[in-house]
């Protein structure tokens, strides 16, 4: 397959993501696919441009219809109205569920053998519609969130401790929203466990404000939501699949049993490969770290039974080839 990655949605969020693997130099082609076609083509032409600046060898490129996103290896779905102040992502729901729902047909027919990386809020909802709509194995599609969660939360342990940056370990499971849970357990700076460097008081600080680590810079703008830090992670994502690189990330994945939950996605730590999440990481949680998963799990498939009461997955069907070779289709059961 070529090394080909597509980027659903021009915005700031999308456009920092193609320019971040342009100047990395981590695949040969980057397109964009927007609603204005001239933008897209804008935005490449000059990307593009600065690649050869920056002497990488990636051209991007806009995309003159969905045809053109065929072959991609990767396409991150980043398409979808953005947060406003006030706004929680569960208000963007049934808005942003119609979006995904025909980026999802659009990536299904013309790029069946992409790994899909979603972006869109709210993301957990998000990835289970991708997920529905392609019909692919769940191991092709991942939700970021869990990267940034923890970027997040090790850059609020840096505000607090004063050091230590670039060597802060934080790990986030659950949704990605005001459900998700940090885990201080599995936190460390320079491999010091978090418990050691601060009492839990400093701890509960830090996890409250990485739960409104989002809302915060939202709040602060004004007019939009961040996209510098959710890009970096996306880029994250992209480069660990690209070079399959095995590392261990936190994403949002549909859940088959994993940590008690079965036909539901939510964050949790993944091997991430070339397979894209070729194995879910389930860590042994404390009784709390357990009620607050379940309570982040209730959340997601609260705002999936709200779009099934408006039979939004009617016309669902599930048909893909497993990773094995073998054939499997399966209509949607609600």
């Amino acid at each position: 397959m070529a090394n080909k990655v597509t980027i659903i949605g021009t915005g700031n969020f999308g456009s920092t993501v193609a320019f971040i693997l342009a100047m990395n130099g981590s695949c040969h082609e980057v397109v964009l696919r927007g609603r204005s076609i001239n933008i897209a083509k804008g935005k490449a032409l000059d990307m593009s441009q600065a690649a050869n600046a920056a002497r990488q060898h990636t051209i991007v490129r806009a995309a003159e219809g969905p045809e053109d996103i065929a072959g991609s290896q990767i396409v991150v779905l980043t398409a979808g109205a953005p947060r406003t102040p006030g706004m929680s992502r569960d208000d963007l729901l049934f808005k942003n569920a119609e979006i995904v729902k025909n980026y999802a047909l659009e990536i299904k027919k013309y790029a069946p053998d992409a790994i899909v990386v979603v972006v869109t809020n709210p993301l957990d909802v998000m990835t289970y519609v991708t997920y529905k709509y392609t019909g692919f194995p769940r191991e092709r599609v991942l939700g970021m969130a869990g990267i940034l969660d923890a970027a997040r939360m090790a850059h609020f342990i840096y505000e607090k401790l004063g050091y230590g940056a670039g060597q802060i370990r934080a790990t986030v499971m659950g949704g990605h929203g005001d459900t998700m849970v940090p885990l201080p357990k599995f936190t460390t700076v320079a491999g010091v466990p978090i418990d050691d460097l601060l009492d839990s008081e400093e701890i509960g600080e830090i996890v409250r404000k990485t739960k409104n680590g989002g809302a915060e810079i939202v709040n602060l703008l004004g007019d939009g939501s961040a996209y510098y830090a959710p890009a970096k992670s996306t880029a994250v994502m992209v480069d660990a699949i690209l070079k399959d690189t095995k590392q261990i990330h936190s994403c949002a994945v549909y859940l088959e049993g994993e940590y008690g939950y079965s036909g539901v996605v939510s964050g949790v730590p993944s091997m991430i490969g070339a397979g894209g999440a070729e194995q879910i990481i389930e860590m042994t949680l404390k009784t709390l770290q357990r009620t607050r998963f379940k309570n982040s799990v209730e959340s997601v498939v609260e705002m999936i039974e709200a779009l099934e009461a408006k039979n939004f997955f009617d016309d669902c069907e599930k048909d893909y080839v497993n990773l094995d070779g073998s054939e499997s289709k399966k209509k949607n059961e609600k």
